[in-house]
């Protein structure tokens, strides 16, 4: 189930293009038991197939694009977050507060990157500002895994129980999940087919010329935008000026890209004046957040008409989660991903953030086929795409009985020191990703294959390459990522 056989009709895609697919598979790329190089594969390998695509549209060709998907790339994209270096100097991924703690019957997750998060979960914790580590594991022993979950949701903080796969189904979201389709897609008006420019040269760039407005944050929508910027698009991307981004983060999610600072609501009519000549608008806020400034896809649509409406959230926007905030880490801790790659003695983890990353190119693969469609049928679109439904495709395997125990799938255990158990001790979500590598043509192929070095205004970087490949397409971005909020709110 979690191969491109599946992921490329959810999009909409012809099943006869999966022929033009080709894989370079590589056992010990991010090892799991779980099949996560098994899904990181089929996303993007549906998004470079859904490029091509585009791309053989816009140039008249009869034949789509041969498209080639390495493991090794995959893999090491899928932690790029890790590999990035900035003037030799490695990212700072995870706040002390952001682990796993042990409660009175059993584990809670929590994320407290960002510093409006840490206060409010010692908020709820009734715990002072400048409280450490030690001071919430004394304060979390004692208590039970679902209060705390409540209380600190309650307070406006990030905090889920660790759940097994079993207790998760039982769950009213997951029953809500369960029952939406791992893309949903649809049309929002008749408005009339997309004329594209014809494209000519190299590399081939299928997005060349589209303005998308980037309203994402923290990781999968930033990975779909990214990755759009790669393919040619104008990606501008828009934040608050009142909400602190990360500094490591945004430097690698931002190739390709331009950062600006707006307050959508002091500031509309400027955002009117990006959306009116905008072609996809994609947001990575909790369902309903963006709804007051007119920002619904029925809203944009009406205001822009033809315009693309990509959305990405933890949770859904269904079910009586619909409105919370939630992180990769958090899903993989509710979902029972962290209990079944774990042991009996602690919770475990992906060996990427896997969730982040494959829903990120995935939606990358719905807004170039929404763009496809419209070339044909016309009519305003919306696509949307959760964390959470990435999850349950993952799990529907160990979920139909490859499970034993409490959500521990058959075969060995982590080994001690194994890095996907460490969360509660290292403040880390998931391994490094770099222990993989296969003989090819009778050399050894490793990490460094798949990295590239560039100076940029925030230093020098080394970064992942761009896992996305088809014939003639790009194999790196135009540009390095700037400085955070430092571009004018225009395009170019």
């Amino acid at each position: 189930m979690t191969d491109i056989k599946f992921a490329w009709p959810a999009l909409g895609g012809d099943p006869a293009l999966l022929a033009g697919v080709t894989a370079v598979v590589r056992e010990d790329a991010l090892s799991a038991r779980l099949p996560v190089r098994d899904l990181a594969r089929a996303c993007v390998g549906a998004c470079a197939l859904a490029a091509a695509e585009l791309g053989a549209r816009r140039t008249g060709r009869a034949r789509t694009p041969a498209v080639r998907v390495d493991d090794g790339a995959v893999a090491t994209a899928f932690v790029s977050e890790r590999r990035l270096l900035v003037d030799g100097r490695a990212p700072v991924l995870f706040a002390p507060l952001s682990r796993f703690w042990r409660t009175s019957d059993g584990w809670v997750r929590t994320h407290a990157n960002y510093p409006h998060h840490r206060e409010r979960l010692l908020r709820a914790l009734r715990l002072p500002a400048d409280s450490g580590p030690a001071a919430v594991e004394r304060s979390l022993t004692g208590r039970a895994a679902l209060d705390v979950e409540e209380a600190v949701y309650a307070a406006g903080g990030l905090a889920v129980a660790l759940r097994t796969l079993g207790e998760w189904a039982a769950h009213a979201q997951a029953v809500a999940i369960a029952a939406r389709p791992l893309v949903e897609r649809g049309r929002l008006d008749g408005a009339r087919a997309r004329a594209f420019a014809p494209l000519d040269g190299a590399p081939l760039l299928p997005a060349s010329g589209l303005r998308v407005l980037d309203l994402t944050r923290v990781l999968a929508g930033p990975v779909a935008t990214r990755t759009l910027a790669l393919l040619g698009a104008d990606v501008l991307r828009i934040d608050a000026p009142h909400l602190p981004e990360l500094v490591d983060q945004h430097a690698d999610t931002g190739f390709g890209k331009r950062s600006a600072l707006l307050d959508l609501a002091a500031d509309r009519r400027a955002f009117e004046e990006l959306l009116a000549a905008a072609d996809v608008v994609v947001t990575g806020y909790r369902p309903g957040a963006l709804d007051r400034f007119g920002l619904s896809p029925e809203a944009l649509a009406a205001r822009r008409p033809g315009l693309v409406v990509a959305q990405v959230s933890a949770w859904g926007a269904y079910g009586p989660w619909a409105a919370r905030r939630g992180f990769d880490s958090l899903v993989q801790a509710a979902t029972g991903i962290a209990a079944t790659e774990g042991s009996a003695e602690r919770p475990g983890a992906l060996p990427a953030q896997a969730l982040d990353h494959g829903t990120g190119y995935l939606l990358a693969a719905a807004v170039l086929r929404a763009l496809t469609e419209q070339s044909h049928e016309g009519g305003s679109r919306f696509v949307r795409l959760a964390l959470a439904r990435t999850a349950a495709w993952l799990t529907e395997g160990a979920r139909m009985g490859e499970v034993e125990g409490k959500g521990t799938v058959k075969g060995e255990p982590p080994v001690a020191g194994d890095a996907r158990g460490q969360g509660e001790e290292s403040g880390q979500d998931e391994g490094s990703g770099e222990g993989y590598g296969e003989r090819d043509g009778g050399g050894r192929v490793g990490p460094e294959s798949w990295l590239g070095e560039a100076e940029s205004p925030i230093g020098r970087l080394r970064y992942a390459l761009p896992p996305v490949s088809f014939d003639g397409g790009p194999h790196d971005w135009a540009c390095p990522p700037g400085l955070w909020g430092a571009d004018p709110a225009q395009w170019l």
